[in-house]
């Protein structure tokens, strides 16, 4: 899906300074590469720098020094009236939906095409087929106030893609959202992504969000990106502390503990916890485990999830068998799969 480049930032510092306090750094060195047609997260805890570093790409923020390049162009050299031609090919969608109280859905997916100089015909014609996408046209003479939560987060996601955008900010747009409507609005994000081709950068502070709708990913903490790369690869191996944390939240597979007390009070057989990459394969030494090794087993904790696309959690398993025949199963796991003992 990629094609290249599209967001750039390299070496990028903001430092806000106010007359007689001291200066903060908000974001410090910041090197980060948005591929063309790619959705992707920027996770981070709150005060990490997410919100500052989303007004950095569409330039409402300056930079204190480093370059922020979108399609090409360097925006840090650009006047504000260029920045204003470069934004209307960036839309954005916020946590608190920001919609026009006195206007009617339509009126609110209408008003960046009035601001852009839309002839009247083309601005129904180009609404009419936003709310149809995004399935609200019913509700299109509603004001702002009759709306769900989850209604209005799709009047945002229409009125910011008004003006056929290459991007899309996502700033915690799914956070002031229940459970349900957030996977509802994730899965229209990813329609966006998929059947419109927009490049879509996310901003959160949920795992839960990063797992189901992201490529790639950025993990932020105290102004400096601390992991970068695919969403498997960097959730898989987690080498910072933060973003350990992220991924606890949700597969904690890994018994600690109380329960793995419990766990051992209960099962007689050796108990072994593993991280997986592929269930299938996992799946095909298990299968054969009995056969091969006289090894039988029981999963007594943790799951398998989808993750970038593909399965990934943990499981700890009972191993019932003689040790060395435990032995050979384990390490038969280890070379075929991309397992680890990580307890017995």
């Amino acid at each position: 899906m990629s094609g290249g480049p599209l967001i750039e930032l390299r070496d990028v510092t903001k430092v806000f300074e106010s007359s007689g306090r001291r200066a903060v750094t908000a974001l410090d060195g910041i090197d980060l590469s948005v591929e063309a047609g790619d959705v992707f997260a920027i996770i981070g805890y709150s005060g990490a720098g997410k919100s500052t570093l989303v007004r950095l790409i569409n330039a409402l923020e300056r930079v204190t020094s480093g370059q922020v390049i979108v399609d090409g162009t360097d925006l840090t050299r650009l006047s504000e009236r260029k920045l204003r031609e470069v934004r209307r090919g960036i839309g954005m969608i916020f946590q608190q939906f920001n919609l026009l109280r006195s206007r009617t859905v339509f009126g609110n997916v209408a008003y960046p095409l009035k601001i852009a100089g839309w002839a009247k015909p083309d601005i129904e014609k180009r609404v009419a087929e936003l709310l149809n996408f995004v399935g609200i046209v019913d509700k299109a003479w509603h004001y702002p106030d009759q709306l769900s939560g989850g209604q209005k987060q799709r009047v945002g996601i229409a009125r910011a893609l008004a003006t056929n955008p290459k991007i899309l900010l996502a700033d915690e747009s799914t956070s002031a959202l229940d459970p349900e409507t957030t996977s509802d609005v994730l899965r229209l994000l990813k329609r966006v992504n998929r059947e419109l081709g927009v490049t879509i950068v996310v901003i959160t502070h949920e795992m839960e969000v990063v797992r189901e709708i992201a490529d790639r990913v950025a993990v932020l903490d105290s102004g400096r990106i601390i992991e970068q790369g695919t969403v498997l690869d960097v959730f898989a191996d987690p080498q910072h502390p933060t973003t350990r944390r992220f991924v606890e939240t949700v597969l904690r597979d890994q018994p600690r503990g109380t329960n793995l007390e419990r766990l051992r009070a209960r099962h007689r057989g050796r108990l072994v916890t593993a991280r997986v990459r592929d269930d299938r394969n996992i799946g095909a030494v298990l299968s054969s485990a009995q056969a091969r090794h006289a090894v039988s087993f029981e999963i007594v904790y943790g799951g398998i999830k989808e993750l970038g696309g593909q399965s990934f959690g943990g499981l700890t398993l009972e191993l019932i068998g003689e040790d060395a025949n435990v032995d050979a199963l384990v390490a038969e796991l280890r070379a075929v799969t991309d397992v680890q003992e990580v307890a017995s």
